[in-house]
């Protein structure tokens, strides 16, 4: 009897310390997904330095994911120096060494939009350069009206806060951060997204942690993982020092 109690001992230590080494196991994000208007700015669509400071520290990539055309979301990404792999037109437009679009529901809004013409005095946001995936408008007419007119269409009609969008209810940032992460060769689930509105929501649940600024929607607040106290870049920074510090992104 004794000799098998000594020879059951060291199984058990050892079923103990592979215990433990499965517990310390952290969780290192490989990339970085950020919603720009709102987020990385002020309202007035200035650029909070704070959020700069804090993507351009980072030794992973960082991808910039924005409702606006792939102009300008290469713009903003060569400003801030982030390497140029974007999201924009939510989703409908990806960049990593080359471009690639789904133009293949154009057709579904542009019809929305008419029905939307006949109750509406609308301006289309196409500057500077047209967009192909979706549609943008200014935001001068009521949404909620809009989407009773389009509720049997298949669209969706999102209110950014600074632009509103007819787009495809098959393509969002979510979408996009999934093909982004094909291309890079590493899954939706090894980014941190970070966003502050509505448009943001499917990224952020497509990522493995999903970030709202303290500004953020309640929508969005809702199905993060982090909210921020800080808003706008602050929040940015907040959330990607706090991620540092707890060894979840270098």
């Amino acid at each position: 009897m004794i000799r098998l109690i000594r020879e059951i001992r060291p199984i058990r230590v050892i079923r103990v310390l592979f215990k433990v080494s499965l517990e310390s196991i952290i969780m290192v994000f490989k990339a970085v997904a950020v919603d720009v208007d709102g987020t990385i700015t002020f309202s007035d669509r200035s650029i909070d330095c704070r959020a700069v400071a804090a993507l351009r520290i980072l030794d992973i990539p960082v991808v910039i994911a924005t409702g606006t055309v792939l102009c300008v979301a290469r713009t903003v990404a060569k400003l801030l120096g982030t390497g140029g792999i974007v999201i924009a037109e939510n989703g409908g437009v990806v960049e990593y060494g080359k471009v690639e679009s789904d133009a293949s529901h154009i057709k579904e809004c542009n019809d929305a939009l008419e029905i939307l013409e006949k109750h509406f005095s609308l301006e289309r946001l196409d500057d500077p350069e047209p967009r192909i995936t979706e549609i943008g408008l200014r935001r001068n007419f009521d949404v909620e009206d809009a989407r009773k007119l389009l509720s049997d269409a298949a669209v969706d009609i999102v209110d950014t806060g600074f632009a509103i969008h007819i787009k495809s209810k098959n393509i969002n940032k979510g979408t996009g951060l999934k093909r982004i992460a094909q291309m890079m060769g590493i899954d939706a689930r090894d980014f941190v997204a970070i966003g502050d509105s509505p448009n943001d929501i499917e990224m952020i649940k497509a990522a493995g942690l999903g970030v709202a600024v303290g500004n953020a929607h309640p929508d969005l607040k809702k199905v993060a993982g982090m909210v921020t106290k800080g808003k706008y870049g602050a929040g940015v920074e907040e959330a990607l020092g706090e991620l540092r510090r707890r060894g979840e992104i270098i």
